[in-house]
């Protein structure tokens, strides 16, 4: 029998021959681009969904301007604290207070505080008598408290019903609200953490009320 010899090279099979491999690589390229154009985009999808969160859980930062901001909504919020109370005024005076309403005004930097007032006599049982009492305070930052506080209250206004005749008196148990109630009171009081950014330290400089809220300036230490 005749035996046949093989030498070392195959007999081409149903693979890709050279050519044929030659002649589908152009073929490839698209595939494989089109492989890493989309691995790219789901890489940066995922860097803005993490930089979302980051934005959520730094609501109140803009990293862009350097300022913690706090809406109105979150200083009604902080006022309403405060809220009902009853003060006394000398020995015959009762004055209960409820129901603030916080006025931003940007044109002054300052934030009026309206609210309803009840006056009563302390000693004659006679029924309060009602109006209202706006205080206009200032904003400052104490850095022992690290807290954003509301700076010398004054009165603007007192409106009680029937008693315009005693405007001085009213003036004058509005002066004493105005310091037993809201003088240095926090607005806000910053943790440890948010006066640090990037192992460095910052304090809070300039403060800003604007018609929807104030802004508070970051500064280095």
């Amino acid at each position: 029998m005749r035996r046949t010899h093989h030498t070392g090279t195959m007999p081409p099979g149903p693979g890709l021959t050279g050519n044929d491999a030659n002649r589908t690589e152009p073929m490839a390229r698209p595939l494989i681009n089109r492989f890493f154009h989309a691995r790219r985009a789901l890489l940066a999808t995922a860097a803005v969904a993490a930089l979302g969160s980051f934005a959520l859980a730094h609501a109140a930062y803009n990293v862009w301007t350097g300022e913690y901001t706090f809406t109105k909504a979150e200083l009604q919020s902080a006022v309403e604290k405060r809220f009902p109370t009853t003060l006394r005024y000398g020995e015959l005076v009762s004055v209960q207070l409820s129901h603030p309403r916080l006025v931003l005004d940007e044109a002054t930097n300052r934030i009026t505080t309206q609210m309803d007032a009840a006056i009563s006599n302390t000693i004659l049982p006679s029924p309060p008598v009602n109006g209202t009492l706006a205080l206009n305070s200032g904003v400052r930052y104490d850095a022992t408290q690290r807290a954003v506080l509301l700076d010398n209250p004054t009165v603007q206004q007192v409106q009680v019903q029937g008693m315009s005749q005693y405007n001085e008196q009213l003036n004058a148990i509005g002066a004493v609200v105005a310091q037993q109630l809201l003088k240095d009171y926090p607005l806000y009081t910053f943790k440890p953490e948010e006066l640090r950014f990037n192992g460095k330290d910052v304090q809070p400089g300039a403060i800003t009320v604007a018609a929807d809220g104030i802004r508070v300036k970051l500064d280095l230490r």
